[in-house]
C-alpha cells in the first residue's frame, strides 16, 4: 500500500475541535436571540468568545506539537491561513461588537461563532488532503 494513499489523522479532529464547535454554536444561538431582541452583546457573549479562544488556541497547541512530531498538513499554506484565521475570530468579534454596543454587535457575535466551525472544518480537510 502506498504511504501517500493512507490516511492521516488530523490533530485539529478530536475533543477540543468538537468542543469549540459546540461552544462557538452557543454562543451564536445567545447572540443571534439577543441580536432578534435588539439587545448589545452581553458579558455572557464575551465570556463565551473568551473561552472559544481558549480551546482553539489549544487546537493550536495540539497542532504545533504534531508538526513538531513530524506530522504535515497536506494542504500547508491553506493549513496555516485557516489556522491564523481561526485564533484571530473571536477577539476580532470580540473588538467590534464592543465597539458596536447595538443589537448589531450581538449580530456581529453571531456571524463570527457561525462562520468558526465551518473555519475548523476546513482546518480538518486541508490537514487531511493527502489521504484523498
Amino acid at each position: 500500500m502506498n504511504i501517500a494513499a493512507t490516511t492521516i489523522g488530523s490533530p485539529a479532529d478530536g475533543a477540543l475541535a468538537v468542543a469549540a464547535i459546540v461552544l462557538s454554536l452557543l454562543v451564536a444561538g445567545w447572540a443571534l436571540v439577543a441580536a432578534l431582541r435588539h439587545r448589545p452583546p452581553d458579558r455572557m457573549q464575551l465570556i463565551g468568545l473568551a473561552v472559544l479562544e481558549l480551546l482553539l488556541l489549544g487546537l493550536v497547541l495540539v497542532t504545533a506539537v504534531a508538526l513538531a512530531g513530524g506530522d504535515r498538513p497536506g494542504e500547508p499554506g491553506s493549513f496555516f491561513g485557516y489556522l491564523v484565521t481561526l485564533v484571530c475570530l473571536p477577539p476580532l468579534a470580540a473588538v467590534l461588537a464592543r465597539m458596536e454596543p447595538t443589537r448589531w454587535g450581538s449580530a456581529i457575535v453571531c456571524a463570527v461563532c457561525l462562520v468558526t466551525p465551518v473555519v475548523v472544518v476546513r482546518l480538518q480537510q486541508t490537514w487531511q488532503v493527502l489521504g484523498g
